[in-house]
């Protein structure tokens, strides 16, 4: 019988799906042997693409390095906070990443900015999307870093790359110089082109102020608010009432 070298040979080519797959047709023969060839072939190249289809979804949630593991159906939409269900189901719904446009998200600590940033970058994920994230400040921290060892214009092109760049907790200081000039080159690069997740504590209409050059502001602001979607958050801090909540078990979904 060639049943075990060809599962070895569908191992060597890396098909281990379809090696899988074959073991269980080979072991539940009653279940199997009334379906034709090409249905069982099928039900392997299905097994195969499945599986190749996890592994690159593990990959890309690697790869954004996500800080927190959320996900949209856990979404809590029954605590008041300023979270309309027809602009959440939009924003889940992912059509705006294709389109290039931005998201803005804002409001006080604790209402779960991050947290509803970190969701949609795991659903773009699964949609077979690159996604990137970044505290802000820690990443004009890297690319000061790497514009002394050279790394950075390789930093600037890989963030071009992604289709959603999450940037959070933008707008805790008032910008360098190099940190606008830095933020510009993100956003030109990405303008027009893919997506972009900002969040921040800050009120929108002191973005400016915080950028801290009223040229560069206007440049930076125009090519990230101009085809950007808003969700302002509002309500008691999701912490504090999970703490009264259940005071012995402060974690709480956003």
């Amino acid at each position: 019988m060639l049943t075990h070298p060809t599962s070895e040979r569908l191992t060597a080519l890396g098909l281990t799906g379809m090696a899988k797959a074959l073991h269980e047709q080979r072991h539940a023969p009653a279940t199997f042997d009334s379906l034709g060839f090409e249905e069982r072939l099928g039900l392997l190249v299905d097994r195969e693409a499945s599986e190749r289809d996890a592994r690159r979804l593990v990959a890309r949630l690697k790869s954004a390095a996500l800080r927190q593991s959320a996900c949209v159906e856990d979404l809590d939409l029954r605590t008041p906070r300023g979270i309309d269900r027809t602009v959440m189901a939009h924003l889940v719904d992912g059509s705006w990443i294709a389109r290039h446009e931005n998201l803005l998200i804002t409001g006080p600590t604790g209402l779960g900015k991050s947290w509803i940033a970190c969701a949609l970058g795991q659903k773009a994920c699964r949609d077979g999307r690159v996604v990137a994230y970044h505290r802000a400040p820690r990443l004009f921290e890297a690319l000061a870093i790497a514009r002394g060892d050279g790394r950075h214009a390789r930093m600037l092109k890989a963030l071009a790359r992604t289709d959603l760049l999450i940037l959070d907790d933008w707008g805790l200081a008032v910008l360098t110089l190099s940190e606008r000039r830095d933020l510009l080159e993100i956003l030109e690069d990405r303008h027009g082109r893919s997506a972009t997740i900002v969040t921040s504590q800050l009120p929108l209409e002191h973005w400016h102020e915080a950028i801290g050059d009223p040229t560069l502001a206007d440049a930076i602001l125009d090519r990230l608010v101009h085809n950007a979607h808003r969700l302002t958050l509002a309500g008691e801090s999701m912490r504090r009432r999970a703490t009264r909540l259940n005071p012995l078990d402060p974690k709480g979904q956003a």
